[in-house]
């Protein structure tokens, strides 16, 4: 190592001269010297930097713990290295040290003794606070985040938490899994901070297809800290502030129960279902609905899907008419929770295509409020005889031979009183989609319900959404026929 900054400074000289030559003419051998020799100080400057780097760290650091540099220049020149040779090795030790330190602090519990001070650590999260983006300190950087001691305050800075967060969100540090949920479960403005992150990232393409939000959700590690309650309720009231703003665009619900999904699915996989209750993620349902709309809907086989879907169109109905007598707060929140959970909906309409039975009312009354949350109890009555007239003549077509596109156009445009454009538009497309009748008319019927961008962005969600559900709503020839238009209309918006 000595040798090495024997070579440095030799090098230095050399370059001082050159640079002397170089400034002093201009004529072609210089230019042709220059051009020769300028890959070489280029490599020379990068070693200067990394060196001045690590001398720039090291006083900073140092000086944070009333160490001075001279004496440490002193104390490794008397070991027989240069202080240049030894910065890197003293850099790393340190670190390694401090972390150590930490986790036997952590480790002692309330042995005071043997505890860093909290303003040790709080003096040491500070220093911290420029050096979060350095992978020589991506060590202490976890160790700090994953340190919990038993002071009722909290002993790291917030510049520290808000440092470590925008690093992450940059993606200028990787940080475990565990580390992560510590930093927004102490420090909430970057938790709301990286759920705003998450919100650009999913809404800034209308394009953005389910199987996309699904790995953008994953990868922001939302869903695993959401297992903490405390984290959830934060995540799930941004959601409801965005679907409030936007009048409940759709895809604002999508990516709402995407991130269901996902919970469920990090939930499972960390099996907490028995650490917190049900009632500790939706504090403002009933139980016994929350515990009938977690369930896996795709789970439920076939012939057995009708009764679930009656009981949960039931439990909503009550919780809702209950509601009516005291605060306006409660059709709002049975509908906010239901809507996490689109894949009954799915259900709902498939059920109400089956041509053997008359359809039940529950599932005309579950549509209907999911469309139209914002109707009275009148209107949803009157909604609920319009969809059923419109379902009866949709069938009718469907039993009377091949499907016209002109026939079904007509169909939907004839309720009275009018339904939510946007049911007429997913009842159609569910029945062109998922009965075998319905797929050679399907590319026609779809033209001509493609009248604006508005409603060409609809049907491209509807598509998506029913490759993303496909599994257990739709044949393989469905799912086909799917990709194909879900092509096709993409290809036009």
């Amino acid at each position: 190592m000595a040798q090495d900054s024997e070579d440095l400074v030799s090098d230095y000289q050399f370059w001082l001269q050159k640079l002397s030559v170089w400034e002093q003419a201009s004529s072609k051998e210089t230019q042709q010297d220059t051009c020769l020799y300028l890959s070489r100080f280029q490599e020379f400057l990068r070693r200067m930097y990394e060196i001045l780097k690590e001398m720039g760290l090291l006083s900073y650091v140092l000086s944070a713990f009333r160490f001075d540099m001279k004496e440490v220049g002193l104390f490794t020149k008397s070991l027989g290295f240069e202080p240049i040779d030894y910065y890197p090795s003293l850099l790393k030790n340190m670190v390694l040290s401090l972390v150590s330190e930490l986790r036997e602090s952590h480790l002692n519990g309330l042995n005071t003794q043997s505890r860093m001070a909290p303003e040790h650590i709080m003096s040491l999260s500070q220093v911290c606070v420029p050096l979060v983006t350095l992978p020589d300190f991506e060590p202490l950087v976890e160790a700090l985040l994953t340190y919990h001691g038993h002071e009722p305050q909290e002993v790291l800075s917030p510049e520290f938490f808000e440092a470590a967060n925008e690093a992450f969100l940059s993606k200028k540090i990787i940080l475990s899994t565990s580390s992560v949920v510590s930093l927004w479960f102490r420090h909430f403005p970057s938790l709301e901070k990286a759920t705003l992150h998450l919100f650009e990232k999913l809404f800034s393409s209308k394009r953005n297809c389910l199987r996309g939000m699904e790995c953008c959700i994953k990868e922001s590690l939302l869903p695993q800290a959401a297992c903490h309650p405390a984290i959830f309720r934060i995540v799930d009231e941004m959601f409801r502030s965005v679907l409030l703003e936007t009048d409940g665009a759709p895809e604002v619900l999508a990516a709402l129960q995407v991130f269901t999904l996902c919970l469920a699915e990090a939930l499972e996989k960390e099996n907490k279902q028995l650490k917190f209750a049900l009632k500790t993620y939706f504090p403002y349902g009933a139980p016994s609905l929350t515990a009938a709309l977690s369930q896996h809907p795709e789970a439920i086989p076939q012939g057995h899907r009708l009764q679930p879907l009656l009981h949960i169109s039931q439990l909503l109905r009550e919780a809702i008419e209950d509601s009516t007598h005291g605060s306006q707060r409660g059709p709002f929140e049975s509908w906010f929770l239901f809507v996490h959970f689109g894949g009954w909906v799915d259900l709902a309409m498939e059920q109400l295509l089956r041509k053997e039975a008359e359809p039940p009312a529950g599932l005309l009354w579950l549509l209907v409020f999911y469309y139209s949350p914002q109707d009275g109890s009148q209107q949803r009555e009157r909604s609920m005889v319009a969809l059923k007239e419109l379902l009866n003549r949709l069938l009718m077509l469907l039993g009377s031979g091949p499907l016209s596109a002109v026939d079904l156009q007509e169909a939907a445009e004839s309720p009275s009183p009018p339904i939510c454009a946007q049911l007429v538009r997913c009842l159609l497309l569910s029945l062109l989609l998922w009965t075998p009748e319905g797929h050679a008319s399907a590319r026609e019927a779809i033209t001509r319900m493609v009248h604006t961008d508005a409603a060409a962005h609809e049907i491209v969600g509807f598509l998506d959404q029913t490759l993303f559900r496909s599994d257990h709503l739709c044949d393989e020839a469905s799912r086909k026929l799917a990709r194909e238009l879900l092509q096709e209309l993409q290809a036009q918006v």
